[in-house]
């Protein structure tokens, strides 16, 4: 597969290039608008009982929840004339919209929907069964943008402005990113041509994703924010495969000169390396299609096309661009910058990573349990994670939905948009009245409603918690709710029970999610070494690397540190999806850099070298380029801590942080100083799995090329 591949670029560069143009400016007019196309946050499971409630409630006509609110500041007494009329007016424009199904003032409401100063109240409203939400969100912000003392919020408000916010936030970041992405190229790279080739292979990598997705969001529903994902994920995981295409290329250029044996050489090694690494991403990004919350599946949708759809770019493009190049790929760059990048590229017994790794060879044991002691020590802060889940409060101080949010719960009485509500089969009665008096007594509970028939023999009671949604003691109430077990199916739902649910699906799901991400990882690393040592090794490593980036995000954004340097408020814990998402993607990248080190390693090693100095060989061929590649992955998904949604923040900033552990203490003191203990037991593995090894046939294309 590698020769044909190295032989399409050599003998049809211009016509690879050519249609890979074509196709980018279509991908580019078809894909661009998929920002529209996307859903917002859904982190619900539909077997889960707060999903069944919803359902239950909307086919019975009914809105579970308010999705409207507009908070209207009377200037005035809210009873008085004049702050009547202000409220019936919003209220009647919001009864004329087609979209809306019920509207609720303070008349019908009570108390509880004017403010503790009585100059400000809202409306709530839900929309009809079965419109579209983001039209009408759309619709009703148009309507009342600049109204004067009239500010809309509520959970379809949020939503899209949470859209729109993934939108300014994607172009920041980019806007951010290329130009320091470049910078940084041509500092690694030594040369002006060099540096741009990462560029191209990420912009190339990120048209074709949202293509991809907007074909996929025909078939289903995709999450917005996968759109942050695919930018950082492509950006950064197309730097990693150019700059190891590219750097290989050049060495074979000198070795060999410009034409097929260099490109056969390079996508023989390198692509093959890039071939297993994309593999182990998207396998890892596989993991999140197990759980059944819209987001995650997202996510791991996403990941998955980033990370294939790099890897063919880097390995049918990316050569076809530089068979074209050919010594032209070291053009405009200085003369002293050009003769240190040829010396690199021959000598691999000297040099800073060389030294580095006889250095810990010395003392292994040492540096061992050094690293050990460090990755383990920045991981201990996560046995004290906390969690929460994304609501308006995620969205920056100048979102009208987070200023609804922040007013509701500060000036009005609490808690009364986010009661839990519970679904009963069947009609209003003595015993539903039974009931509602058993849920009185509930400790936690403020206030429950008297049961109402809703339609379709479906009866609904509210029960509002004296603390905000996600405390410890409204779960302990809706846990109480349902462990009371009355004469007829009842179902819970609200903010609440969704949260609770949401936790046990996801542990539910977790062990699965486990098991693929494992398997995965000792699976593709078998294939590329021959060695059932190395993959249980690389899983432990990643384990510790991931332990130590959700200490770190514990420390920083559950704590509350660095808040005015980053630019956000602390939500007191981590929203509940992130960890899950940054567990696919750190082992995924983690395995990433690992293939890098052990490709370079194992052909020092089939080509005669021993065992220690192959080590050493392989740091010194990747050290420069991994860490090139990870800082400039730092920068590219490191970009999103710009964001102005803390939970994007702890994206961006957890997955940098990972990268770099991983790039310094892990491959350069963890496993070289692992590999020199363990000597030729690295490359161990049970006779049949040799023979097995052997006869699938996925060993170094080029075999007879020099390590040195």
């Amino acid at each position: 597969m590698f020769t044909a591949l190295a032989d399409l670029a050599d003998r049809r560069g211009r016509r690879v290039v050519l249609l890979a143009v074509l196709a980018a400016v279509v991908a580019g007019a078809v894909g661009g608008s998929v920002a529209d196309r996307l859903d917002p946050y859904n982190a619900d499971d539909p077997a889960s009982e707060s999903y069944r409630a919803e359902r239950l409630l909307e086919r019975s006509g009914a809105e579970p929840s308010v999705d409207v609110v507009a908070l209207v500041d009377t200037g005035a007494d809210v009873g008085s004339g004049r702050g009547r009329a202000r409220v019936g007016r919003v209220a009647a424009e919001l009864r004329r919209d087609p979209d809306i199904g019920s509207v609720t003032t303070f008349e019908e409401g009570g108390r509880a929907l004017i403010s503790r100063d009585g100059t400000a109240s809202y409306v709530a409203a839900s929309l009809a069964p079965g419109v579209d939400e983001s039209d009408a969100a759309d619709r009703l912000i148009e309507r009342f943008d600049g109204r004067d003392g009239v500010t809309l919020g509520g959970g379809e408000i949020a939503n899209r402005q949470a859209n729109e916010q993934v939108s300014e936030d994607l172009a920041r970041a980019e806007l951010l990113a290329f130009p320091i992405l470049f910078v940084l190229s041509f500092v690694f790279f030594r040369s002006l041509v060099s540096a741009l080739l990462p560029l191209l292979v990420g912009g190339l990598s990120i048209v074709f994703t949202f293509l991809a997705l907007r074909v996929a969001s025909e078939f289903g529903s995709v999450s917005v924010f996968a759109l942050n994902l695919v930018t950082g994920l492509g950006l950064g995981l197309a730097i990693d495969y150019s700059m190891f295409m590219v750097s290989r290329y050049r060495e074979e250029l000198t070795r060999h000169g410009p034409g097929r044996e260099a490109l056969r050489r390079t996508v023989g090694t390198a692509g093959r390396t890039v071939l297993f690494s994309s593999l182990t991403v998207a396998a890892a990004m596989a993991s999140l299609l197990v759980f059944p919350q819209n987001f995650l599946h997202s996510m791991g949708l996403g990941g998955m096309m980033v990370a294939l759809i790099a890897c063919a770019v880097a390995l049918v493009i990316l050569p076809a661009v530089l068979g074209l190049l050919g010594t032209r790929v070291n053009a405009l760059a200085p003369g002293r910058l050009q003769r240190a990048a040829e010396r690199e590229a021959l000598g691999v017994q000297k040099g800073f990573w060389y030294r580095l790794s006889r250095f810990v060879q010395r003392r292994p044991k040492r540096v061992a349990l050094a690293s050990a002691a460090t990755l383990v020590a920045l991981g201990i802060p996560f046995l004290s994670i906390e969690f929460t889940t994304v609501d308006a409060q995620v969205l920056p101080e100048k979102a009208s939905a987070r200023q609804v949010d922040t007013a509701l719960n500060t000036d009005f009485p609490a808690h009364r948009t986010t009661a839990t509500y519970l679904a009963i089969e069947g009609s209003p009665g003595l015993e539903t009245e039974t009931y509602a008096r058993e849920l009185r007594r509930l400790d936690g509970a403020a206030e429950v409603s008297a049961p109402r028939e809703i339609g379709g023999g479906t009866t609904r009671i509210d029960v509002t918690s004296d603390s905000g949604p996600l405390t410890d003691r409204s779960q302990a109430l809706v846990e109480h709710i349902r462990a009371l077990e009355p004469p007829f199916a009842v179902a819970a739902g609200g903010p609440t029970a969704g949260f609770i649910d949401l936790k046990d699906s996801v542990l539910d799901h977790l062990p699965v999610a486990l098991a693929i991400i494992a398997i995965a990882t000792i699976l593709v690393l078998f294939l590329m070494t021959g060695s059932v040592v190395l993959p249980v090794k690389a899983v432990l490593m990643n384990a510790l690397t991931l332990s130590a980036t959700f200490g770190m995000l514990v420390l920083v954004f559950q704590d509350g540190r660095f808040e005015d340097l980053l630019g956000y408020t602390s939500q007191g814990a981590l929203e509940l999806t992130q960890p899950i998402f940054l567990l696919a993607v750190v082992f995924g990248l983690s395995t990433d850099y690992g293939v890098f080190l052990l490709s370079r390693i194992k052909e020092a090693r089939d080509s005669g070298a021993p065992d220690g100095d192959a080590v050493a060989i392989g740091l010194q061929r990747t050290g420069r380029i991994v860490t090139a590649a990870a800082v400039l992955f730092c920068v590219a998904i490191g970009a999103f801590a710009t964001s102005e949604m803390v939970f994007i923040k702890e994206l961006g900033v957890g997955t940098a942080f990972a990268v770099l552990l991983d790039a310094t203490i892990v491959r350069a003191l963890l496993v070289p100083s692992l590999m020199e203990l363990l000597g030729r037991w690295n490359w161990w593995a049970p006779r049949p799995l040799r023979r097995l090894h052997a006869r699938i046939g996925l060993g170094e294309a080029c075999s007879q090329s020099s390590a040195g």
